[in-house]
């Protein structure tokens, strides 16, 4: 489990009684009436359990001391009766319990998936999703059933067994006390087993997330594992997982069961005790026989429940263990709280300006050095140079997926740290190098541009895009699903798809990183034809490796080490000779060796 959550300072807050009255203050309180209403069911089954045991004493002595066949009989139907109550009343407080507990589960997955919308691309940059996953499902279950563990420990355990030592105490009151007193001493026993169910329990969670997280990773590479013949380095690494949480759950299946030798122990010696002296009773004293199987016939059916409660710190201890790893991320503040009490970003013509900005992802590793760059309104402006300059940091700064260091940025005149994410968001579409399709179909996926899109406009969007003609020879047409990650499609067909999706948008302004670096020449091609459409007009800020994509671009600016190095129009910075022109050479250098090599290929 991840323990970068929260400072160990916070760990009074997590301690088994702090989160059990928090859950019960918070999520319980919130059900007070269905849980009333099953209390009342319980304590109902509860009567109906002790009630046969205390008849069964006048049964006994109807039966074989008095011979009143019809009184048995009477006796019989009225046990019938309150069996039937008690299915009822079960099947009752069984419903009722499992509706408050799935909408606990459902309000504690809505809370954490919220939660985690509200943080930076930074507090997910060192973790893997499988981890979130498994706090979403195990923390948030395991919230309900620690609320359920304790209503039903006290509702229907606890009631059953005090029902039925009232009936024990009622037959026998001497009896009653030679039997309880054998149970003191495993409650220290107990004390000293919860500490070890603690910890197990947290390997175990974070066991099971390291499984989640290998199978994930093997599935969404498949493609790797297989090109690099890594079946069998997965299987040994998932075998290790597999077998790192076989080994905890068997010991958890030992220490949380050691309490069972010992209150089998107890039981016997005072079922044991209850037998003689009862015995000793109806045999040498002369007292009716009901009385004493009365005694022993409710001795035996608080058995289960009592044990149950014995039990109950060990469960809740092992349960509360998943809800912290809940608690740990709604409580923890959010790196990218709402704004939606900063003024709106009003655009007008969307002209960007980086104002001596510095920027550093770790403390002491500075990305962007006093940049300073203009995006003219309606123009585009290309970011070039080479990999690790900083060119991906201008549009993370931009979208304030992170916040500057130092200097400002504006859009039209507005420091865009002043106004509200989602407007500033709303007014931009960015295309990457990397899409990202959703699950569903290609029609869902460009309609994510614009949630109230008429098909007309999805349509229209994809033919911009030069995606409607490959989208109409599927089946499906529109309708065709995507796959995970959009893997159904070729990379150009997705990168298309992304192009509809941000034209459809209509933003005034356009981030482009490497959006071409990835596709064959025909498809950068016909995906370069979607860019013009989706850029005319439109403020658009460029990332390239592939110079040609942006020589006819209003602006270049020339970025190494986090610093502008020169500026101006391509041909301006061809005749200066300065770096970019060194670049350009250089990588058309590259560009003509490789299609001399593929030449003397295709000659040999």
């Amino acid at each position: 489990m991840n323990d970068r959550m929260l400072p160990d300072s916070a760990d009074a807050r997590y301690g088994a009684v702090a989160m059990i009255r928090r859950l019960m203050l918070d999520q319980g309180l919130v059900h007070w009436r269905k849980y009333t209403i099953a209390f009342a069911l319980m304590a109902l089954a509860a009567a109906c359990t002790a009630l046969p045991a205390y008849l069964v004493s006048d049964f006994v002595n109807e039966a074989y001391l008095n011979r009143r066949f019809s009184t048995v009989v009477m006796l019989g139907v009225a046990t019938m009766a309150v069996f039937i109550v008690k299915g009822f009343a079960v099947y009752g407080h069984t419903v009722i319990l499992a509706r408050i507990g799935n909408s606990i589960v459902a309000e504690n997955q809505r809370r954490l998936f919220a939660k985690l919308l509200n943080e930076r691309i930074s507090f997910f940059a060192d973790r893997h999703s499988s981890e979130f996953a498994a706090r979403l499902s195990t923390g948030a279950a395991a919230a309900n059933q620690v609320l359920n563990q304790i209503v039903t420990a006290i509702g229907r355990d606890f009631f059953t067994v005090v029902g039925l030592v009232a009936v024990m105490v009622i037959q026998s009151p001497m009896m009653s006390l030679v039997t309880l007193v054998v149970f003191p001493p495993a409650m220290l026993v107990f004390r000293h087993l919860i500490r070890r169910i603690r910890s197990i329990a947290k390997r175990q969670f974070t066991g099971g997330t390291r499984i989640i997280e290998t199978m994930q990773e093997t599935i969404q590479g498949v493609a790797v594992v297989k090109a690099f013949t890594l079946e069998d380095r997965l299987q040994r690494r998932f075998d290790a997982n597999v077998r790192d949480v076989e080994r905890e759950s068997n010991k958890m299946a030992r220490v949380a069961n050691r309490s069972s030798p010992l209150m089998e122990a107890l039981g016997g010696i005072a079922i044991a005790l209850g037998i003689v002296y009862g015995g000793y009773r109806t045999i040498v004293l002369n007292t009716p026989p009901g009385e004493f199987i009365s005694f022993i016939t409710a001795f035996l059916l608080a058995t289960q429940p009592a044990k149950r409660l014995a039990r109950l710190n060990f469960e809740l201890n092992s349960a509360l263990v998943n809800v912290r790893t809940l608690f740990e991320i709604v409580d923890a503040p959010a790196t990218e709280p709402l704004e939606d009490d900063k003024p709106p970003l009003a655009v007008t013509e969307a002209g960007i300006d980086f104002d001596h900005v510095a920027f550093s992802y770790r403390p002491g590793e500075p990305v962007l050095h006093d940049l300073t760059i203009a995006a003219e309104a309606g123009k585009m402006t290309a970011l070039v140079g080479p990999s690790g300059g900083g060119k991906s940091t201008v549009l993370n700064l931009l979208l304030r997926f992170y916040e500057a260091g130092a200097g400002t940025i504006r859009v039209d005149g507005q420091d865009i740290a002043g106004v509200s994410r989602r407007s500033l968001r709303r007014a931009i579409s960015y295309v990457g190098q990397n899409v990202f399709l959703f699950r569903g179909s290609i029609r869902d996926n460009i309609a994510f541009g614009k949630p109230d899109a008429r098909e007309q406009d999805i349509v229209a969007a994809a033919r911009a895009a030069n995606a409607h003609d490959f989208i109409m020879a599927f089946p499906a047409g529109y309708d065709t699903p995507v796959g995970e990650h959009g893997l159904q499609l070729s990379g150009g067909q997705r990168q298309r798809i992304a192009i509809a999706r941000a034209l459809i948008r209509n933003a005034p302004i356009i981030l482009l990183d490497e959006a071409t670096a990835a596709l064959d020449s025909e498809s950068e091609r016909q995906v370069q034809d979607a860019i013009a459409h989706l850029t005319q007009a439109r403020t658009t800020v460029a990332i390239a490796h592939r110079l040609h994509t942006v020589i006819h671009a209003d602006r270049i600016y020339f970025i190494e080490n986090g610093a502008v190095v020169e500026s101006g129009h391509h041909h301006e910075l061809l005749r200066r000779g300065g770096r970019y022109a060194a670049f350009y050479r250089m990588q058309f250098k590259n560009q003509e060796l490789a299609e001399q090599a593929l030449a003397m290929s295709s000659a040999g």
